[in-house]
């Protein structure tokens, strides 16, 4: 299954923090334990992280001595981490302070913040450089949660304009990812998306066309950790590499193995109604993309929508469960995947029978007949079915399951009042956040809003 397995082409994307636990999923799996171990040192030896790089280095190189300059790195980076300590620790003392927790809770732009601090503490701009050195070394250190804290304060604190800002927003990120704190990671992505998509609006992140569709396959490819964790993370995968059309030709232009991604979480999307759509939309790009790209997953979806091939659709499956299998972000949703794909050979198949032999069902679905038989029964029960079942021939009878076009307006208006309510919460979220970007307040009153 090498042949299908994406980490080698997803890791260029992302910090090789992020691709450590690519590789460590990795283990046991397709690939040779002693190249993992030298990819994993390969992938360490250019962080803070000296200690675990010992540690690689003693599991690979079982009898080497740990190299000389290997220790002295260490023995310079307890030093470089003293040294920042006393540089920050003025500035840890400033936000202990109650008075500045209060300002940092009552004030909603950081420009007031940043000068009561001025006022009160000194502080400046070599202040905040130092924060911002200070929270990527604990980041390069492998300390996480201490790097997010330092980041939090550095972005409630620098300006749009700050070299550092868009830095720090991608250092954030990563450090809630890695700490596997969703809620937090899912608003640094929303916070990151609407920076990276409102670059003009800073003369200090303006940058090429190139640079944006650069930003932008970054932050698809860094939010698959968030997108597959959060509970609410398929839909806004959905409504992020489908429905915005930035995004969506970065997927087509750049990394169109994300139609993977895209097509699991549409299969999985638990909603009826906006999961037809949507497939309807997602079977339009894989077809246009398919001559470049193609793997069991998108294979699958063709061959049961686009050529209604339910043999080869079948044995797409199969291949789909070996490939779930062995995908780091699509393991957890491996069952989800099989049962809905089931569902759907079995709700195509139904359209264009009237009556049907529950073994050869089966057979489709890489089921047993009995297994098949309880399925359909517990379909049934739950009312996603209309059919009845005649067991002395073992077959399914279908009932007629016409959908008024009253029912099916409801449906369609129903995913679009979802996407309006997601839309209304981002706004939500955008007015109450503490520092505004101030051309975009500008932009915001200028187009009469």
């Amino acid at each position: 299954m090498s042949d299908y397995d994406l980490i080698p082409t997803i890791s260029s994307f992302l910090d090789c923090h992020l691709v450590l636990p690519l590789v460590e999923f990795l283990s046991g799996k397709v690939y040779n334990e002693h190249e993992l171990l030298q990819a994993k040192l390969d992938l360490l030896i250019n962080t803070n992280m000296v200690d675990f790089v010992m540690e690689v280095h003693k599991s690979l190189f079982t009898d080497r001595e740990i190299p000389h300059a290997l220790q002295k790195k260490r023995t310079d980076v307890v030093a470089q981490l003293r040294q920042l300590q006393s540089e920050t620790e003025p500035i840890v003392k400033m936000f202990e302070d109650p008075e500045t927790a209060r300002q940092m809770q009552s004030s909603r732009d950081g420009r007031m913040l940043l000068k009561y601090l001025e006022e009160k503490f000194d502080f400046s701009q070599d202040s905040l450089d130092t924060l911002y050195r200070y929270a990527r070394f604990q980041y390069d250190c492998g300390n996480y949660s201490g790097s997010a804290e330092y980041l939090y304060f550095f972005r409630v604190l620098a300006p749009a304009t700050d070299r550092n800002a868009l830095s720090s927003l991608w250092g954030k990120l990563a450090s809630e990812i890695l700490m596997q704190n969703w809620d937090a990671a899912m608003d640094d992505l929303a916070y990151l998306r609407e920076t990276v998509d409102n670059n003009s609006a800073s003369s200090a992140l303006q940058c090429s066309a190139l640079q944006s569709l650069q930003q932008r396959t970054w932050l698809i490819h860094w939010s698959l950790f968030v997108f597959f964790n959060h509970p609410r993370g398929r839909d806004n995968l959905i409504e992020l590499f489908l429905y915005q059309p930035n995004y969506l030709n970065a997927i087509q232009s750049v990394c169109p193995h994300i139609l993977r991604y895209l097509a699991a979480a549409v299969v999985t999307n638990k909603d009826v109604g906006r999961r037809q759509q949507a497939l309807k939309d997602l079977v339009k790009v894989i077809q246009q993309e398919s001559y470049i790209y193609k793997d069991p997953i998108t294979e699958f979806v063709e061959c049961l929508y686009v050529d209604f091939d339910f043999d080869s659709a079948q044995g797409k499956l199969r291949e789909c469960e070996s490939v779930l299998a062995n995908d780091f972000f699509l393991v957890a949703c491996r069952e989800d995947f099989i049962e809905s794909a089931r569902l759907f050979i079995f709700e195509t198949f139904c359209r264009i029978h009237r009556r049907i032999s529950i073994s050869m069902l089966a057979d489709k679905m890489n089921m047993t007949p009995e297994q098949a038989e309880k399925w359909i029964v517990n379909l049934i029960r739950n009312a996603r079915l209309d059919a009845k079942i005649d067991s002395n021939l073992g077959h399914v009878i279908m009932g007629h399951n016409a959908v008024s076009p009253y029912q099916q307006v409801i449906e369609k208006t129903r995913g679009l009042f979802e996407r309006c309510q997601e839309l209304a919460h981002r706004i939500e979220k955008k007015l109450g956040h503490s520092n505004r970007n101030e051309t975009t307040n500008w932009a915001v009153q200028e187009s009469g809003v």
